[in-house]
């Protein structure tokens, strides 16, 4: 589990693709400090398992379905990319509830300044909109921000310089694409609704008097 709290960018030394998925290795520090084998650290918003550690880098595998459904496999030597170790229960949650399970890829259809602050305007699929709420959380690339602005098709955040500098959303141009991850709870809301609903309709029963004469109950 993390924050999507960004906690510092790392530089792609090395990334082999083959047809049984992906072997990369990132050059960082903060998030290596105190970090195992074993470990998650979330990559672009996509949790990777550690298994290989250095002083001043970290290796981790990409199964074929991480690298389908994000942009880790569009990454290349040199690119970077944001990082952040899994929580504890002593870390402040800063951000919201990300999983490291990226739902969609996002594409940036507008990038405009507003004084201080930059907006960028991404289009998601349909299907996940359902899950983007006015003013809640949404994980982009593994960053926690904002939902300011909300059509049907897209959505728009904000961000400081502070965030600019510190994670690559900055580094982006209109028609890249990103990893999107929406709200947690909103999925659990619309999987116990969907559950509750069905219940009611099994529990309904469909016996009358009718059914019950014509078999021979009467």
């Amino acid at each position: 589990m993390f924050t999507g709290l960004v906690e510092e960018l790392g530089k792609i030394i090395s990334i082999d693709t083959t047809h049984q998925g992906a072997n990369i290795k990132i050059a960082c520090s903060k998030v290596i400090a105190g970090a195992n084998i074993g470990d998650s650290i979330a990559t672009n918003g996509v949790c990777l398992t550690v298994t290989k550690i250095s002083s001043n880098s970290f290796s981790a595998n990409i199964m074929n379905e991480s690298l389908n459904v994000s942009t880790l496999k569009q990454l290349q030597i040199g690119d970077l990319v944001n990082l952040e170790k899994s929580v504890t229960l002593q870390s402040f949650l800063g951000g919201h509830l990300v999983t490291g399970d990226v739902d969609c890829f996002g594409e940036i259809i507008s990038i405009k300044n507003d004084g201080f602050a930059k907006k960028f305007t991404i289009k998601i699929p349909v299907f996940f909109m359902k899950y983007v709420v006015f003013k809640g959380r949404i994980t982009l690339d593994g960053a926690s921000l904002t939902v300011a602005t909300l059509t049907e098709t897209d959505f728009t955040v904000s961000i400081i310089p502070h965030t600019q500098d510190n994670i690559t959303l900055n580094l982006k141009k209109v028609g890249d694409f990103i990893n999107i991850e929406t709200d947690l709870i909103g999925k659990y809301v619309e999987k116990m609704l969907f559950s509750k609903i069905s219940a009611d309709k099994k529990s309904k029963s469909t016996l009358s008097k009718s059914f019950l004469a014509e078999n021979g109950f009467f």
